[in-house]
């Protein structure tokens, strides 16, 4: 199960999304996590977020919205808090930064990796945030993000994008060229729902984000596109995976690793049964190795 995600040899595909298994020590406690590659904690900012008030998840059919606002208690307080649980973690540990400035994102990244993480991914993506500021919109705002923490760190560094992006393949052009190891395609999409029996918003703020299997479609155009426009790029897929299949499909479009996000809010140890089908599914199509599978559809 062994595959390359740029610099970093991961020991499976499977990556634990941001933002669904908490700060990974608290869902370590009930999922086995030897099956995942490596674990991304929540985000994290320069100073505390109180995040939106409730309601701040919502059902939205088969998917489900969420506008948390990325509630965290800041950068320092999660380092004093992190840097024991991810020495002893069984999995390795990501962190995740968001800020609202370039400064921000440096400053909390630095913090990050001080704290041991192995990788940091970038949140340039996050659609719940009050003042509507996506970096991954903007190709120039993105570079400028990724540029200046590749600059200050030394372990590897992605960042993660919005299927929202007018062109996701110039913003993942852009980040390349500005030292991203590999990408994370996609955060979810922008989404609204409303409660009509109370005639408003489902989420407090309005708009959130929608994630879960509608998301796949969307979030596997993206890994197309870009693993076509840039051959061999390291991608991790992430959108609507709840099956083994699943993982395949985002393997064989281009990705070298597949997030497990939303599926783990109904079923935490989902990684287990997700693993064992991805293996009934390539023995079935004659594949060893996961790296024979990437890119077989393109």
């Amino acid at each position: 199960m062994e595959t390359d995600l740029g610099p970093i040899r991961l020991r499976s595909p499977l990556i634990a999304a941001s933002g669904t298994v908490g700060s990974v020590w608290e869902w370590a406690t009930v999922a086995n996590v030897e099956v995942y590659g490596a674990a991304v904690a929540k985000s994290v900012s320069g100073t505390p977020w109180e995040g939106r008030p409730p309601p701040r998840v919502a059902p939205a059919g088969p998917g489900m919205l969420n506008g948390i606002g990325i509630q965290n208690p800041g950068i320092e307080a999660w380092k004093s808090d992190m840097q024991d649980r991810i020495r002893h973690s069984a999995v390795p540990v990501w962190g995740s930064a968001v800020g609202e400035t370039v400064d921000e994102f440096v400053t909390v990244a630095i913090g990050e990796e001080s704290a041991g993480v192995s990788a940091i991914e970038v949140n340039l993506s996050c659609p719940n945030l009050d003042d509507g500021k996506i970096f991954a919109l903007d190709s120039a705002l993105s570079s400028e993000v990724v540029a200046a923490v590749v600059g200050s760190l030394t372990v590897p560094v992605g960042a993660k994008l919005s299927p929202a992006a007018a062109d996701v393949v110039a913003v993942a052009g852009a980040c390349i060229d500005a030292g991203a190891s590999f990408l994370t395609l996609t955060n979810t999409a922008p989404g609204f729902g409303v409660d009509i029996d109370r005639a408003s918003p489902k989420l407090s703020g309005g708009v959130g984000g929608y994630s879960g299997p509608g998301l796949k479609p969307i979030s596997l155009r993206c890994v197309y596109e870009v693993a076509r426009a840039f051959p061999g790029i390291p991608i991790v897929g992430c959108g609507g995976v709840s099956t083994g299949e699943d993982v395949v499909e985002y393997l064989m479009t281009g990705a070298s690793a597949v997030g497990l996000g939303t599926v783990h809010f109904a079923e935490p140890k989902a990684g287990v049964r997700i693993e064992k089908e991805m293996r009934r599914v390539m023995k079935r199509l004659g594949f060893s190795k996961v790296e024979q599978v990437r890119g077989a559809a393109i």
